[in-house]
């Protein structure tokens, strides 16, 4: 007998009708187009985030380690061993030596000056292009998410309404699809948005540290060129290594 009740109390529970799943479904092809448009930013957004990070904390991680080396060297040339081959200071201490051997041909100490400035410059614009690459997707993700939520709430508000007119009567099963599913991409738009925002923020600030350490490695460059060699940056000397002691001879 009890079984029995519990069986009928059970036929007898409501069913929820108005979870994600079903909201989604009633919105129909254009409510997935919407949630797919969104799920492609907030993956591309975290993609571009880490792969990015990964990106900045070689750099500088490369810079720090093998900076004092470099300027410890007997050449510029000698130094740049001290750089792995596709790290950006390799690339701007060899578009350093390459403007160079061309600033030998000239026979305007002004020109040379000049032409070795100016193929500084371009190679670290070169670098900052590569590093802020990606961030105006996610600039773009930040400044339109929201919107691409926005629409998808429009129309969950348009679709209650035609609800309404066609049941005559605002009762809660004909409205609680359309405004929940309105409701839904209004959070999605937000959740996906705000994290791009910060991305781009964080990302951003980092990459213009690292632009000031090229801007200060290159104006080095400049300089020790231009003095053939005679000024360098004063780097802490090597520390050198000392043998183990030896152990105290038994009596």
């Amino acid at each position: 007998m009890f079984i029995e009740l519990l069986a009928a109390g059970a036929a007898e529970a409501p069913q929820n009708n108005f979870g994600f799943m079903e909201a989604m479904e009633q919105g129909g092809p254009v409510a997935w187009s919407i949630l797919a448009v969104l799920v492609i930013q907030s993956v591309g957004s975290f993609y571009i985030l880490f792969t990015k990070l990964f990106e900045q904390n070689k750099i500088m991680k490369q810079f720090r380690a093998g900076r004092a080396a470099f300027w410890r060297a007997g050449s510029i040339s000698e130094g740049a061993n001290k750089f792995e081959k596709n790290s950006a200071w390799r690339q701007l201490i060899d578009d350093a030596l390459a403007a160079k051997s061309e600033s030998d041909k000239m026979s305007d100490s002004l020109e040379t000056h000049d032409w070795l400035h100016g193929s500084l410059a371009r190679s670290e614009s070169a670098i900052t292009a590569k590093l802020n690459g990606g961030l105006p997707f996610l600039a773009t993700t930040g400044a339109t998410a929201p919107f691409v939520g926005l629409l998808g709430t429009v129309i969950g508000i348009y679709r209650a309404l035609i609800n309404i007119g066609i049941a005559g009567s605002a009762s809660i099963d004909k409205v609680a699809g359309p405004v929940g599913e309105a409701l839904i991409m209004t959070a999605i738009g937000l959740l996906v948005a705000v994290p791009a925002v910060f991305a781009y923020n964080y990302l951003q600030g980092r990459n213009k540290k690292i632009q000031a350490m090229l801007s200060g490695f290159s104006t080095e460059l400049l300089a020790n060129i231009a003095s053939n060699g005679t000024v360098k940056p004063n780097v802490a000397p090597a520390a050198a290594k000392t043998a183990p002691a030896a152990a105290p001879k038994k009596a």
